[in-house]
């Protein structure tokens, strides 16, 4: 029986690159070379504790089983899930080939891959329950997706209904693993069902947390600036910085973004919130836009709250409370 795997690159970051080369990759290059399919899981750990003296034991041990896992575990036929925390999109494919040595691909941390045949459809992450969400969590780059979480993504992925949960399933996540990049996913979810205004309400609150006064526009028409920011908050002094909030599922493209700039004096700054996201086309626009231009995703979003979030005011703090737990590091 086909089990379903989460591969995922650099936290996320190379969801665009697995897509476009259709394959599934890994980093660790130090073990790239010697990872063909039938290697020793000890064989891996001796390798990467040579090539990695300083590093904890344990540390050693679990990037070489992830490693080893990747090359000898997973199976052609195999499910393979993986996610753009950018977007917060899923996507699915199977397993079409072995491990492979690719050194070209080195510098994207993908030094090894194996051929995927990818779905089109992509699976928001709001369309999960909550344990599958938990599930998935995990910040190991390779791991096995319990039962009941493959059965619920299937069944989404196909059209149908999510079966029932089987409490008696393993959760892979630990929980107590990389917990600071699990309560940034968190935190994702719960500013994503904000309503519009509440999002834009929020992104005004981190731009006062920032040390700027702001003017956010009633709803209605807003001629392309949900909110201006600046140092006397009337937009007289600079930076006088613009701001779209777009608070949508789908991804804005290039001409959302040559909309905005093309209301915009020569002196204004912008920031373009998408909770969506962007598409390439859009991230292309604003790189060779005649003002400067800063794109905002939901995880940018979030990043920059956590940062300032001492420093916002008891409306922002309303809007997404949020508490401090210290951890031993």
């Amino acid at each position: 029986m086909a089990r379903m795997w989460m591969v995922r690159g650099d936290g996320g970051s190379l969801y665009d690159a697995f897509r476009e080369n259709e394959v599934i990759a890994i980093g660790w290059d130090q073990l790239a070379e010697h990872a063909k399919p039938g290697v020793s899981r000890e064989g891996l750990i001796a390798l990467y504790e040579k090539a990695q003296p300083q590093m904890k034991r344990g540390a050693v041990v679990s990037g070489a089983s992830q490693v080893w896992r990747f090359v000898n575990e997973i199976q052609n036929g195999d499910w393979i899930i993986t996610y753009s925390p950018f977007n917060r999109m899923y996507r699915l494919g199977t397993v079409a080939g072995p491990a492979e040595h690719h050194p070209e691909w080195g510098e994207q941390d993908m030094p090894l891959a194996r051929k995927v045949q990818w779905y089109v459809s992509e699976l928001a992450r709001d369309s999960l329950s909550t344990g599958t969400k938990n599930i998935l969590g995990s910040t190991l780059t390779v791991f096995e997706v319990s039962p009941s979480a493959m059965a619920e993504i299937l069944a989404i992925h196909k059209g149908r209904p999510a079966p029932a949960k089987d409490e008696s399933d393993e959760v892979v996540a630990d929980p107590l693993a990389s917990i600071d990049l699990q309560a940034i996913e968190r935190i994702k979810d719960r500013v994503n069902e904000l309503d519009w205004n509440e999002m834009q309400q929020l992104v005004a609150g981190i731009l006062r947390a920032m040390g700027y006064k702001t003017q956010v526009s009633p709803p209605g028409s807003d001629r392309g600036k949900d909110i201006v920011a600046s140092p006397d908050g009337f937009g007289f002094e600079h930076p006088r910085i613009v701001v779209e909030v777009k608070h949508r599922q789908e991804s804005m493209g290039s001409q959302q973004i040559r909309s905005f700039l093309g209301g915009r004096h020569k002196d204004d700054r912008g920031l373009y919130v998408s909770t969506g996201g962007f598409s390439k086309d859009a991230q292309y626009e604003a790189d060779r836009a005649s003002i400067p231009v800063t794109l905002w995703t939901l995880d940018n979003v979030v990043r920059a709250l956590i940062e300032h979030y001492d420093s916002t005011d008891a409306e922002t703090k309303r809007i997404v409370p949020l508490k401090r737990i210290y951890w031993p590091a």
